[in-house]
């Protein structure tokens, strides 16, 4: 059997006799494309849907006044990209458990979010989902994806970005890492997920960089994955680009962000992902400094966070934050993959 060959049946394909069945990088690009094509067609069906189902977003009252004009907008738009990444990489990696477990994985977040927004659009309250609840669940993910990760690879050393070695842990540090990098992305990636197309087209950056990832490190049902991620994320922009006609909401955000957390334990990149997300950990940083700077001097550091808020209110237009922070978030992918490469 060729070593292409030999990918291909590693991957599990979903659909067979296709004619990128043995070749790794073709099935890559027919995840991308189908993960694109089918949340471009289910964006015409859903966003009305959504709209008519009175799903509409409650912009807060002490942000930016040029936000009050997003009041009603659609969201909950985060399925589109489940449902575009999901049947895509279920498609061409069909019953691959690496692919299993990252598709169960953001479905997951995905439905955690479902619920968080349906608490507060349907039910009323603001807040959504009790936090220290929120909290139990990303931990529980945490811990399935932990223990799921070790039973296909059981490898518990973590990658020292920028220098090629790797640190070995025992299984319950290795578990604890796993838990904190589950909380860490989902959060993270929701705070930042307060401009029309800033977190999926970060999110974007990010999955096509996973791709490469995974690659390297052999992981060739996560390329898949990662590819088909991307897809569903540049189908969505066609939507959330400025002006949005429809947020992620949570259910995206929460999803988007366990995708993240899964690949990186995947292909045992956990530490590259602050380097890869360094947005995202800025945007959260940001939030930390705020809070904690008021409650001990009584001072704000910035003029609103997440940061990207800082910039709308220094005068920056909204379209302008976006465009740099996703240069920024391309800068980090380069820093992540040359701490990769070592």
């Amino acid at each position: 059997m060729s070593e292409m060959t030999g990918m291909g049946v590693a991957l599990g394909i979903g659909l067979p006799g296709a004619v990128w069945s043995n070749s790794p990088e073709l099935q890559v690009a027919a995840a991308f494309g189908i993960g694109l094509l089918i949340t471009l067609l289910l964006g015409p069906v859903l966003i009305p849907l959504l709209y008519r189902l009175k799903f509409g977003q409650d912009v807060r009252s002490d942000g930016p006044r040029s936000h009050l004009k997003k009041q009603g907008t659609a969201t909950m738009g985060g399925l589109l990209i489940i449902g575009g990444a999901g049947v895509a990489s279920l498609l061409i990696a069909g019953h691959a458990w690496e692919n299993l477990l990252l598709v169960g994985i953001m479905i997951g977040c995905g439905l955690l979010g479902f619920a968080d927004d349906f608490v507060k659009i349907v039910l009323k309250r603001s807040l959504g989902v009790k936090a220290r609840t929120k909290l139990l669940v990303q931990v529980l993910l945490g811990l399935l994806l932990a223990w799921a990760a070790l039973a296909l690879h059981p490898d518990t050393t973590v990658l020292i970005p920028y220098t090629g070695l790797r640190f070995p842990l025992n299984t319950y540090g290795y578990c604890i890492l796993v838990v904190f990098i589950m909380v860490a992305s989902t959060n993270a990636v929701n705070l930042t997920d307060g401009l029309d197309g800033l977190a999926s087209g970060l999110v974007l950056v990010a999955a096509i960089t996973f791709v490469l990832f995974a690659w390297m490190t052999g992981q060739y049902s996560a390329a898949v994955f990662a590819g088909a991620l991307g897809g569903g994320c540049l189908g969505f922009l066609r939507f959330n680009h400025y002006p949005a006609r429809v947020f992620m909401g949570d259910t995206g955000s929460l999803a988007l962000g366990g995708a993240l957390a899964a690949l990186a334990v995947l292909t045992h990149t956990e530490l590259l992902l602050l380097i890869l997300g360094g947005v995202f950990a800025l945007e959260t940083l940001s939030v930390i400094i705020q809070v904690v700077s008021f409650r001990l001097t009584g001072r704000r550091v910035f003029r609103m966070s997440p940061l990207h808020h800082h910039f709308e209110l220094s005068g920056w237009p909204e379209t302008r934050v976006v465009h740099w922070f996703w240069a920024l978030g391309l800068c980090c992918a380069v820093l992540g993959i040359w701490a990769m490469r070592g």
